[in-house]
């Protein structure tokens, strides 16, 4: 989470603020933002700007190809 309660993505991991790790699969950014799982980790509530350039990036990662 960036300054101002901004969202975005940190691929290094290494910005300051509250952060929240998700696997690089799309399922898990499904999962993340489905019932504000990704919300309440964070402590904030996502714009809808947010949700949409969360679920963008989302849906550009690739499916996880064997499930357990």
């Amino acid at each position: 989470m960036g300054s101002a309660g901004e969202v975005r993505i940190d691929l290094t991991g290494r910005e300051a603020g509250r952060g929240a790790y998700l696997c690089p699969f799309r399922e898990c950014w499904e999962a993340g933002l489905k019932s504000n799982r990704l919300e309440h980790a964070l402590k904030v509530n996502l714009t809808l700007e947010n949700r949409q350039v969360l679920v963008e990036y989302g849906s550009s990662l690739p499916r996880r190809e064997n499930q357990v």
